[in-house]
């Protein structure tokens, strides 16, 4: 029985010793997968060769299991090649796309490279704009990058304003799978259109200045990449539905098929958004769709569908102009709102005699974009990618219509410089729609005031298509060549129906008919026309059509040397604009179509990139582009009443050039750049207001600017449970030189006096009315000069993540506004120093959580924005006659206060 004992015992401890030197023996590996944008990927499975060892990543792309030791782990995901490395702790793995995958070099092209493409550049992920967007606009998900400037302005849903580097939304280039979708026209971008986009996003890059985008005509300021998944979307599907302050609900589908065998991959998607708005009076509705449906035909071709787009309808706050003062908020908004509400005021909400709701600044639009994408690989080294797409546009947005003999556009203001408007208010704040109402019915000679939609419609045609060809060099070095074709095809619709009478029985559109001329429109010959009696549906104040033909060749060179720590790249383009419009208001079948004005353009720019080891690197880019000045604005005098072109309208310059420095380990990166831009020869329009309350605009001539500046961005993962990113952002921008132009009224007419409005005799004759602006040194307003952000994450336990971000702007100045009875014919404008804005601030707090419900997987995401409910001025205007103060600013727009958004989603 001993015997046994011992043999037991003696078993017993050699089991536990063998098992201690098992224990004794693994490690414990732990790391985080990312794929080709450094994005964690989900999901992706991690295991240990010939054992049963395995597990899966999680939400943030991390992975923990014990390994023994010696041996290595093969990680696998759909799409990726499979890859294995060593065991070992803290480790960090990048997958790449599968070769069998064809990359579409239109979208390539687009995308900047860290360490490789020299340009200054932040990504921002799928994961990050779920766990951040919440109830805000798509583009407010970039705050925190360097440069970049995101505001509410509108106050609407859509309504977010983005300016990069200073320069404004129209000259910052936004593209959607390597198409550009800036208006044709004006060059900005209404983020409404784009509503559903970040639950399809697997990306968002942000170039900052001349970027590494190669289309024909590219951006000044910086250029927006979105990419949506396609082929290499994930199998499964997802619902959703969130709520937050002020009524909003949001609700969703998305489907996808995955890669099949047969070669398909579908995805779908729909979504509806409403509320009631935070700003008094802005109800939204917007409901969105997007479809891809994308087919590989063999090894070699490649097929992908996409079409998207957002029917929205929502009502915004007046314009800037229409904002009022800093006191105006604390008297009026405080005695109509409350104290805790005054920044919600919108002074042109109210009601009519019956009690509904009225609105002067309706707005809805619907921009379906259709994408036809074909790539093939040619070979192993050569491939070419095209992409075919149709944009059509169907908008409207409401103006008060006045007939200029008893009543003027003014009338419908809700304020004006600031002052607020008192003629149709009630004493509960509201405008007073049932006083104009009343004075309709009771007059003798039709409305004196109506509602009118102002129609923009649009279809746009475009091919861009991209050869690409690697070659292999002597001494392991490559070089790549890039180079293709952008084509583009515009028609715009643009006219002014009215939609409410107002309880009158018709309307004399005197104020518009009154400046016809007889000459180009026959009409106008007889006395009465001016006279004429309309209803609803008839055009009032504008009727044409705008056009715009774009083509252009662009080619790029990419030469990789010294075993890959230099790379060279130099980008060349030239493109052909052309410009005509037809004018159905202001003239007649013999004179309505414009002449063409054709405008010849081009880029060059070239940079480097060295790594100087596996952890810094270096860049410098310098580029020049000379590209067409805007429809509007640029080459017509007045785009909107006129077929009159800009006869000195030539074309932007631009020059710049960049360096910047970066640092790239697992554990901590930074990246500083500085840059230099010179502006040259910029469309510019100006605004003002005369004795009388109409406002008028200047489109000025020779306008030159000079942004300059530096930037930082860094990320720090101190802990496997703590991440880190900080930014900064110092420019030095203002205006570099004087400029000129001539002034309109709010119809497009050219003017003979500021004083009284009366009218030229046509644009550019000797008696029209225009001015020199000396505004040489002033500082560029409507974006902050100095920007900075820290941004926390923690993961305290598998699926939590919980974080803030402190986003802070300081030296914003005012833009300047012109102002009446100061300003005579051929007069000198010399323009004061703007206001500089108080500094502003505020904290988003962000969390999700991922869990089971049954065997599917759940997320729920909470966003709190501005926590601490501190409010700032984030737009404001002042006059040029004397220096800028609080005292005299207005068009003062508010940063919103503390809202929220709650939302679950469960992936299947």
């Amino acid at each position: 029985m001993m015997k046994r004992l011992l043999l037991l015992a003696s078993m017993v401890w050699l089991t536990c010793a063998a098992s201690f030197a098992v224990f004794a023996a693994n490690i414990k590996c732990s790391g985080n997968i990312v794929d080709e944008q450094g994005e964690p990927i989900v999901g992706a499975t991690v295991a240990v060769p010939g054992t049963s060892i395995a597990t899966s990543t999680d939400i943030d792309g991390r992975f923990t299991l014990s390994v023994p030791e010696g041996k290595s782990i093969r990680v696998t995901y759909i799409g990726y090649k499979p890859l294995e490395a060593k065991a070992a702790p803290n480790m960090k793995l990048d997958m790449a796309v599968e070769s069998t995958m064809l990359k579409d070099v239109v979208v390539e092209q687009s995308a900047a490279r860290t360490r490789l493409t020299p340009v200054a550049v932040s990504t921002v992920g799928a994961q990050t704009i779920d766990l951040k967007l919440g109830n805000q606009d798509l583009p407010e998900v970039l705050k925190t990058t360097p440069g970049v400037w995101t505001t509410k302005q509108g106050g609407g849903f859509g309504d977010a304003k983005t300016n990069v580097r200073g320069f404004t939304s129209a000259n910052v280039a936004v593209m959607i799978n390597g198409i550009p979708i800036n208006d044709m026209e004006w060059g900005g971008t209404y983020w409404s259109n784009w509503g559903g986009l970040s639950d399809v996003t697997s990306n968002i890059q942000v170039q900052r200045g001349l970027g590494a985008t190669i289309i024909s005509s590219p951006s000044v300021g910086g250029t927006i990449n979105i990419t949506t998944r396609t082929i290499d979307a994930e199998k499964g599907g997802s619902v959703w539905y969130g709520m937050g302050n002020d009524g909003m609900n949001n609700y969703g589908v998305k489907i996808s098929t995955g890669l099949m065998k047969n070669g398909w991959a579908v995805t779908l998607l729909g979504s509806r958004k409403w509320g009631d708005g935070y700003i008094q009076g802005t109800p939204f509705n917007n409901y969105n769709y997007f479809l891809n449906v994308s087919k590989r035909i063999n090894e070699n071709h490649q097929l992908s569908l996409t079409g998207f787009g957002s029917w929205q309808k929502h009502v915004r706050r007046p314009n800037q102009r229409s904002g009022l003062s800093i006191e105006g908020y604390q008297v009026y908004g405080k005695r109509y709102m409350g104290s805790s509400s005054m920044y919600r005021y919108n002074p042109t909400f109210g009601y009519d005699k019956t009690g509904q709701v009225k609105t002067q600044n309706l707005n809805e639009s619907h921009k379906p974009q259709i994408q036809l994408n074909h790539i093939w690989k040619i070979d192993d080294t050569s491939s070419l990618s095209s992409a075919v797409y149709m944009s059509y546009c169907d908008a409207g947005g409401y103006s008060g219509q006045a007939n200029g003999i008893d009543y003027k556009y003014s009338d419908w203001y809700g304020a004006t410089d600031g002052v607020l408007s008192t003629r149709f208010r009630r004493a509960d704040g509201t405008f007073d729609y049932g006083a104009i109402q009343t004075i309709n019915e009771e007059s003798d000679n039709g409305s004196k005031l109506v509602m009118s939609n102002g129609i923009n419609q649009h279809i746009w045609y475009g091919l861009i298509s991209s050869y690409k060809k690697e070659f292999a060099m002597p001494n392991d070095n490559k070089l790549n060549l890039t180079a293709g074709i952008d084509l583009r095809y515009y028609v715009g619709t643009h006219k002014n129906k009215i939609v409410d009478l107002y309880n009158g029985e018709y309307f004399i559109d005197y104020s518009s008919r009154n400046g016809v001329s007889a000459e180009l429109n026959s009409a106008a010959a007889d006395p009465m026309w001016k006279f004429e009696h309309l209803g609803i549906g008839d055009v009032v104040y504008k009727n044409y059509k705008g056009y715009a033909r774009q083509g252009g060749l662009y080619a790029q060179g990419e030469y990789t040397v010294m075993d890959g720590k230099l790379n060279i790249v130099l980008a060349g383009s030239a493109s052909n604009t052309a410009y005509w419009r037809r004018e159905f208001m202001y003239a007649d079948k013999e004179h309505e179509r414009s002449a063409t004005r054709d405008f010849w353009g081009g880029t060059v720019k070239g940079g480097a990139n060295y790594n100087i080891d596996d952890y810094n690197n270096v860049f410098v880019n310098l580029g020049y582009i000379s590209r067409a000045p805007f429809f509007q604005g640029g080459a017509f005098l007045q785009y909107s009443t006129s077929n009159a072109l800009n006869r000195d309208a030539v074309n932007e310059k631009v020059a710049s050039y960049e360096i910047g420095y970066g640092y790239n380990s697992s554990k901590f990166a930074v990246t500083v750049n500085g840059y230099y831009t010179q502006w040259y020869d910029k469309t510019m329009t100006k605004g003002g207001t005369m004795d009388d309350g109409l406002r008028y605009s200047i489109n000025l001539q020779g306008v030159n600017a000079l942004h300059m500046g530096v930037e930082m961005n860094l990320n720090w993962k101190p802990l496997n449970w703590l991440d880190v990113e900080g930014m900064l952002s110092v420019g030095k921008w203002e205006w570099n030189s004087n400029a000129s132009g001539y002034f309109y009224n709010e119809l497009g007419q050219p003017l003979k006096s500021i004083k009284d409005g009366a009218i030229a005799s046509g644009i550019g004759a000797p008696d029209h009315a225009k001015a020199t602006v000396n505004q040489k040194g002033v500082k560029v307003g409507d974006s902050p000069q100095t920007q900075a952000s820290i941004s926390l994450q923690f993961k305290p336990f598998r699926g939590f993540r919980i974080g803030a971000d402190w986003v802070v702007e300081d030296r914003t100045f005012s833009d300047y506004s012109l102002t009446g009875s100061s300003l005579g014919e051929n007069a000198t404008i010399n323009v004061a120093d703007p206001w500089r804005i108080p500094w502003g601030q505020q904290v988003d707090m962000f969390a999700s959580y991922r869990f089971k419900i049954g065997n599917v997987n759940a997320t729920l995401y909470g966003n709190v924005y501005n926590v601490f409910n501190n409010y700032y001025i984030t737009d404001a205007v002042t006059g040029i006659n004397s220096r800028g103060t609080w005292e005299n600013a207005y068009g003062v727009f508010y940063s919103f206060g503390r809202t929220y958004s709650v939302r679950m989603r469960i992936n299947f």
